[in-house]
């Protein structure tokens, strides 16, 4: 049976152990950067309104 240390007497590798242990699950959520469905025709290179003054 291991004795009780407080978290301030802790040597900083078990803190570092503790911390990682409270904060390892997502609940099954992928950390992979993803784009919605619709938002991939959301950037579009043309101006949305063209000033005729500057055409050519």
């Amino acid at each position: 049976m291991e004795q009780f240390v407080s978290y301030d007497k802790m040597s900083k590798k078990e803190q570092k152990k503790l911390n990682s242990a409270k904060r390892r699950d997502w609940n099954g959520v992928n950390l992979v950067t993803r784009v919605a469905p619709d938002k991939k025709k959301a950037y579009k290179r043309n101006p949305k309104h063209r000033n005729p003054l500057f055409e050519e």
